[in-house]
């Protein structure tokens, strides 16, 4: 058995599997969103549950699914019988119910029925993605709520008795001032929910957004944006939320599984149109189109692209940008023996120089960045990669 194979046989029996599906319906575009996504038809929708559930089959694996997340796209634009059928798919590939099932909401889309559909499949985790409390800004971002549904969905949402309610926020908007931000953590905070996600806007290709900052009609600032990321910061942990990712805060016990099994590089199987997967010895994502994906997975074809092989190097290197994302760090050491082939001495150099330089503290094996760290997580990782770049042929 090759190395390889060998480093995969030991996967499939040890770690934990997520399963996570692109539900691709939207009824309009945010300003700011990138992800795959297309207006819901009768049509649409019977053909993606239909693929979905042939895609299941194409796929093989030999553990239970531990973590499943729904992601969009807008997965409460499904009728409640559409969430049904599309529940009884994951629960017949994962012979049951999943420990944590994740399902994104929008607060336009909370209804009664939906949520009864999700609670009676299993689902144990709404996230339901607030971005503002306040009107103008959510009119900015192209939202398609109101405040005032933000807090009927979450009282729906709260009172069917889900395990876990995420709310998701945006900071350093366009015109967003700080006092601004601060109260939309205060407003998040009041309400209580068990995990806060608090994301940076940041300016993806082909937005309306990117095309707004190319024109100049938007400035970025770093600093005024570092200055947000301090001050949430400092209030979550104040309210009792401990930061485990440089966006992600909850209570004990309430942490995102799946997530977390992806930044620590676990194996997940991606279904829908435009699905990403890492599993079974190799990463890719599937086909951005609904029809061209329903096409190829009838013709009984996983609609991969930009397939590479995960490599022990390359699962190293993606574990030491994304693990020093969250405050527990990364051990390097495991890594180490994961991959003795990757360019370890170019990755020690730079990770004493971060510790040096105040950013990382390495504590035995173990690395993880520092407050001041974490404000430039996004360089660091650049770094990384770059450390790891000796293993491309010239």
């Amino acid at each position: 058995m090759s190395d390889l194979a060998s480093e995969q046989a030991k996967a499939e029996t040890a770690n934990p599997l997520g399963l996570y599906v692109h539900v691709p319906f939207c009824a309009s575009t945010c300003d700011f969103c990138a992800f795959y996504q297309t207006k819901p038809t009768a049509a649409g929708v019977e053909s993606f549950l239909s693929g979905v559930s042939d895609e299941a089959r194409l796929v093989r694996w030999n553990r239970p699914v531990t973590t499943v997340f729904w992601g969009g796209g807008t997965p409460g634009l499904l009728a409640p019988r559409a969430l049904a059928r599309l529940a009884e798919t994951v629960r017949a590939r994962c012979a049951g119910a999943p420990e944590e099932w994740t399902v994104e909401l929008a607060p336009a889309s909370v209804t009664l029925p939906r949520l009864a559909a999700l609670r009676d499949a299993g689902v144990t985790r709404i996230s339901m993605g607030v971005q503002s409390f306040q009107p103008a800004l959510l009119e900015a971002l192209g939202r398609q709520h109101t405040r005032d549904q933000v807090y009927r969905a979450y009282d729906r949402v709260r009172a069917a008795g889900f395990a876990s309610v995420n709310l998701d926020l945006m900071f350093a908007l366009p015109g967003q001032t700080e006092a601004e931000w601060s109260a939309d953590v205060r407003e998040a905070v009041r309400l209580a929910p068990d995990h806060l996600s608090t994301y940076c806007l940041t300016f993806e290709e082909d937005t309306a957004m990117w095309i707004k900052l190319s024109q100049g009609r938007v400035k970025l600032d770093p600093e005024h944006e570092a200055r947000l990321y301090e001050s949430t910061w400092a209030q979550l942990e104040a309210a009792g939320y401990a930061q485990y990712e440089v966006s992600n805060f909850a209570r004990p016990g309430h942490e995102c599984r799946h997530n977390l099994g992806t930044w620590r590089m676990g194996e997940w199987v991606g279904l829908g149109p435009s699905a990403a997967s890492q599993h079974g010895g190799w990463r890719g994502a599937n086909v951005a189109n609904l029809a061209r994906w329903r096409d190829q997975v009838a013709r009984g074809e996983r609609a991969t692209e930009d397939r590479v092989a995960v490599t022990p190097e390359l699962r190293a290197e993606d574990a030491l940008v994304f693990g020093l994302r969250m405050n527990a760090g990364v051990d390097a050491a495991e890594w180490k023996r994961h991959s003795p082939a990757a360019p370890w001495a170019e990755v020690e150099a730079l990770l004493n120089r971060l510790a040096a330089e105040g950013l990382a503290v390495r504590d035995g094996t173990r690395v993880r960045l520092t407050p001041r760290g974490r404000l430039l997580a996004d360089a660091v990782g650049a770094e990384i990669m770059e450390a790891f770049r000796p293993l491309v042929p010239a």
